[in-house]
């Protein structure tokens, strides 16, 4: 089967107005996640190796101590990360995976040490009760990493392999409840967030500010942003950056992250993810939310009056959203 004749099987697979039945749902989630590594390479084996963890420094604040530390990527590689943990713990709490854009000093900035006071979303959770980890995507901030030189196809993959990591050490600590971890993150977070949910299913919520809209909308259909070795080079060099071409767009990845909770930020006048696209994807996959898993508020998107951000009023939602599914600490 030649690539388009592929990808229009896989629209046809993947409608939600062909999807009946939970084993309808569970075929397409196979065949998308089968269809992001074609772009993505494929997942590695889940690493056994220690995770290794090293700290360097930790430095009370208000309501939580933030700790810096690294952890064994599983490739010779040590991944920075900031680890936030917050004051009197009386059980295990909930805890979320907080994922950076592309900014300089990458995890500093959730972790509230740097950048834009609207992305601190590791420091404002870890007040409000959670267990924060915030790690560096590959050459941001302390970690610099050829993912092309260890034989991955994408940066993507290896963010992906970073960040089930992640989990792992957010699972070995006795401060964290194993069965409420969420992830979020904006823009290169927003889009690594869906990501790493698609493949790992651990993790429980999601919120996804600014990170993705349909390839066909994406600048017009111009994929050359994805197309880079910090994203996914097959994009240009297998499928021409031709959205017609690719063998999964991101209504996909929404209907394979079904029933999970996921929580969308999309400002109106965001101009890397123009907002008709990402209705575009809500739209899709919304049906499988509402239809076949009865979850349908499980699925939100808010619209603020704002450009690429992630306003106070649109984080206040969707800390409430995670409270709903997560929960607060005790």
């Amino acid at each position: 089967m030649d690539v388009l004749s592929r990808r229009c099987f896989l629209a046809a697979l993947g409608s939600a107005a062909l999807l009946r039945s939970r084993a309808d749902w569970a075929r397409a989630r196979e065949r998308t996640l089968a269809n992001m590594q074609l772009v993505m390479g494929d997942l590695p084996p889940k690493s056994k190796a220690p995770l290794d963890v090293m700290t360097f420094e930790k430095l009370a604040q208000p309501g939580f101590t933030r700790t810096y530390l690294t952890f064994a990527g599983g490739d010779d590689d040590r991944v920075p990360a900031f680890l936030l943990t917050p004051e009197n713990l009386r059980r295990p709490a909930p805890a979320m995976l907080c994922l950076h854009q592309t900014t300089r000093i990458g995890k500093g900035e959730p972790a509230g040490v740097g950048g834009l006071p609207n992305l601190h979303y590791a420091q404002e959770l870890a007040a409000r009760g959670y267990v924060a980890l915030a790690p560096d995507y590959p050459n941001f901030g302390d970690y610099f990493f050829d993912s092309y030189a260890h034989g991955y196809a994408s940066a993507t993959m290896k963010g992906i392999v970073n960040h089930r990591r992640a989990v792992d050490l957010l699972e070995s600590l006795a401060e964290v409840d194993r069965g409420r971890i969420g992830c979020i993150g904006h823009s290169l977070g927003g889009h690594n967030t869906l990501f790493i949910s698609t493949f790992d299913e651990r993790i429980r919520a999601m919120v996804s500010s600014c990170g993705f809209n349909s390839f066909k909308k994406y600048y017009g259909g111009n994929l050359t942003g994805w197309s880079h070795k910090g994203y996914m080079p097959r994009i240009a060099e297998r499928y021409g950056k031709d959205p017609a071409k690719m063998p999964f767009d991101f209504p996909d990845i929404l209907i394979a992250l079904a029933p999970r909770p996921l929580f969308i930020n999309a400002p109106l006048r965001d101009a890397n993810f123009e907002v008709s696209g990402v209705n575009d994807c809500v739209d899709a996959a919304l049906p499988v939310y509402k239809k076949i898993f009865h979850a349908a508020d499980r699925l939100a998107v808010v619209h603020p009056d704002a450009q690429h951000d992630f306003p106070p009023p649109a984080r206040e939602q969707a800390y409430q959203f995670l409270e709903k599914w997560l929960g607060r600490k005790a």
